[in-house]
């Protein structure tokens, strides 16, 4: 049996220890639910996701399914954030309903590769899109290179097939997550700041996109995908339309429909909206949370998936959705096969020709770089009240006398990122957790039925909209989805779910007879950080 830990409160009887400085308003908490969402997948997937559909209308139908759960996550969440305004958010959730080993599983995958796999991911992005400026930096141009690793087959898993060692691309991705690692430790209020900067920079940045889409429409595009009466706009979307998908990593084609397609693609639209709960780990820093919790949560959502859609809008009024990928103009390639699937750039590129390239890669380094703040500044605080429960390294658990930050936490997040970036493993283990977030969210949302029932007269400030239809909305959606990615996308699925149930034995060593911790703060302890 794996041994449970007793709560009780861990705050020094002097109450001389240090606490989070509540530095964030609902602007700045709004700014990290939109910072945290908008990195570089907006300016990608949609070439892939319509790859897969072939259809304008199965594009944007799966933005709005995208649109439609994660709102309501919000909403439900909102709920949860109020009731439990606390350091760990999500973590805490998990825990409060469902048991302290669900906490530990989350804060664990978050920790192993959510929250740093994602950091480094996008700080691989930024040094990518850097090259556009700067030659010099590329992932080619090695200043050690260790060896490459090739691929293998382990069932549905394809590991390996990865180059290690530090080359000027990743070594500038090192260099952006140290800077902001240390501006991060210098205290919540410089953390935010940059983050309300640069959150702003490419909230205006989406808007111009969509600005120079309106003026810059294609006849040819909008004849190809919404010409003939919307005819066109509606092609491959019938309720008896087939569509063919391969099944894992170069297995059979199978030919599903509607549904299944649409929850196939959600892969790329779901998860490069995803997350907007990083706003929950900072809960111990922000001004009245049991009010700007929920109102920021609804509002980043809603405004960055409402950008979202328009945003695609916008692709399709200047690139025909089909294209050759053997064509050599940009409107010939279209949507399905821009160069290096960057949408967004071949858009700009029709629009100012030589110039748009440079627009484009200011942008994404703008929201690479803001995003990246985000990520850093919340991932830490997950980590700080894992410790606080004795289910992380204890040196995690302590805030700085001077600017009270958990500076531990975010060195650990930091070396663990880094070291991501160097051994090339980052994208490879993004793709074997996103079925494991999807899984999380929905144990989440379920832990709101479950504390209403054993909990009934905590106090609410707030109540999910909607609730119980729209919450349980949110998990049968997610749960087709998750269906159906096993299903066909076993190379997603099974791999996330073993790094999620390695946490087992890790956690029944952590709480091991002798060694357990305390289980955490009591509430009023945990509010003030």
């Amino acid at each position: 049996m794996i041994p449970q830990i007793s709560p009780t409160t861990s705050q020094p009887a002097n109450g001389t220890a240090p606490k989070f400085v509540q530095g964030m308003g609902l602007f700045s908490a709004t700014a990290m639910v939109m910072g945290s969402m908008i990195g570089s997948g907006i300016f990608i997937v949609p070439a892939d996701m319509s790859r897969t559909l072939g259809s304008p209308a199965l594009l944007i139908l799966a933005w709005l399914v995208t649109a439609l759960m994660t709102i309501i996550g919000a909403l439900s969440y909102g709920e949860l954030a109020a009731m439990m305004p606390r350091a760990g958010g999500q973590y805490v959730y998990l825990r409060e309903a469902l048991g302290p080993i669900w906490g530990f599983l989350y804060g664990w995958t978050l920790f192993l590769v959510i929250q740093t796999g994602t950091i480094a991911a996008v700080g691989m992005a930024f040094a990518k899109f850097l090259g556009v400026f700067f030659p010099g930096v590329s992932d080619s141009r090695w200043l050690w290179h260790i060896g490459h690793v090739p691929a293998w087959h382990l069932g549905p898993m394809v590991l390996g097939n990865i180059q290690i060692g530090l080359n000027t691309a990743n070594l500038a991705a090192i260099a952006v997550i140290t800077l902001l690692t240390l501006s991060n430790t210098r205290g919540v209020k410089l953390g935010a700041a940059v983050q309300n900067i640069f959150t702003s920079a490419k909230v205006i940045a989406l808007l111009g996109i969509v600005a120079v889409g309106m003026v810059a429409r294609n006849a040819t595009a909008i004849a190809a995908n919404f010409g003939a009466g919307w005819h066109h706009f509606w092609i491959n979307s019938g309720w008896n339309t087939r569509h063919a998908i391969q099944v894992g990593m170069g297995g059979p084609t199978a030919y599903v429909g509607l549904f299944t397609v649409v929850a196939v693609v959600q892969v790329g639209s779901l998860f490069s909206s995803d997350s907007w709960n990083n706003v929950t780990f900072t809960a111990g820093e922000i001004r009245d949370p049991r009010r700007n919790l929920p109102l920021s949560l609804a509002v980043g959502t809603s405004v960055v998936l409402l950008l979202y859609i328009a945003c695609n809008f916008v692709y399709l009024t200047v690139l025909p959705l089909r294209g050759d990928p053997t064509a050599a103009t940009l409107v010939g390639r279209g949507v399905q096969f821009a160069a290096g699937d960057r949408v967004a750039t071949a858009m700009m590129q029709s629009a100012f020709s030589g110039t748009g390239a440079k627009l484009m890669a200011a942008a994404i380094l703008v929201s690479t770089f803001g995003c990246m703040n985000g990520l850093l500044l919340a991932g830490a605080r997950v980590y700080y009240a894992m410790s606080q429960d004795g289910l992380f390294f204890k040196s995690a658990g302590r805030l700085s006398k001077k600017t009270a930050t958990p500076v531990s936490s975010l060195w650990m997040q930091w070396s663990w990122a880094c070291l991501l970036c160097l051994s090339g493993s980052y994208s490879q283990l993004l793709d074997y957790v996103i079925f494991a977030v999807l899984v999380f969210y929905v144990l989440t949302i379920g832990g709101l039925f479950v504390l209403r029932r054993t909990r009934p007269d905590a106090d609410r400030p707030y109540k999910a909209v909607g609730y119980p239809l729209l919450p349980a909305l949110y998990i049968v959606l997610a749960v087709w989805i998750c269906g159906v990615l096993l299903r066909y996308k076993p190379q997603f699925t099974w791999p996330g779910l073993i790094l999620v149930l390695l946490g087992v034995p890790v956690y029944a060593l952590w709480t091991r007879p002798g060694r357990a911790g305390q289980m955490g703060l009591d509430s009023e302890s945990q509010t003030a950080g």
